[in-house]
């Protein structure tokens, strides 16, 4: 599918930011986590709790939930396509699983924040570090297959390939009225 590549950019550009904000989100709910699991302090796990649910639910949710809707978007109006490519799949996959996860530990991390804001003692709960170093691993993970891009036509790939090879050329004339193609080393993050 060919856009326009002003349009691509913008796309490519928004889905850039949001991978990195869930990124960076996420490293600040680490800490976050870290500091409640480990504080001997009973204010400060409270608040960390706290800050926590605020991060999940107006930070973490949001960017993710952007991410994967611009990530679709953006694989759709390039050439290497959402099913075409194994890592473009890789990640979509990926990045599905985190968020279903994301979105199934959401109550959770509610309910320790309310747990946290009552008269008891915050410091005996159980905290949510193997979900968000989990969820650190799985970005990292998106991130470097994003860059190398590793090799590999799906099925459906291929053969769209090679029915793309098999169709007849465009006239180099009516290939420029159609406007520029998408170059073959085109972005994806």
């Amino acid at each position: 599918m060919s856009t326009a590549p002003g349009l691509r950019r913008a796309v490519l550009t928004a889905h850039v930011v949001t991978s990195v904000g869930w990124l960076g989100a996420v490293l600040a709910y680490l800490a976050l986590d870290v500091t409640a699991s480990t504080s001997a302090d009973a204010e400060v796990v409270r608040a960390a709790y706290v800050a926590m649910e605020l991060t999940v639910v107006y930070a973490i949710v949001p960017v993710a939930v952007t991410s994967v809707v611009i990530g679709v978007i953006n694989a759709l109006g390039t050439s290497w396509g959402l099913f075409q490519h194994y890592w473009v799949v890789l990640k979509l996959l990926l990045t599905l699983v985190a968020s279903a996860v994301l979105l199934a530990e959401t109550p959770t991390i509610r309910s320790l924040a309310e747990a946290a804001g009552s008269d008891a003692d915050p410091r005996g709960l159980p905290g949510t570090l193997p979900h968000s170093v989990g969820s650190l691993i799985v970005l990292l993970v998106v991130t470097v297959v994003s860059i190398y891009k590793p090799r590999g036509l799906t099925r459906y790939g291929w053969r769209r390939q090679q029915a793309q090879r098999r169709a007849p050329r465009q006239p180099s004339a009516s290939r420029a009225a159609s406007g520029p193609s998408a170059p073959a080393n085109e972005e994806v993050a």
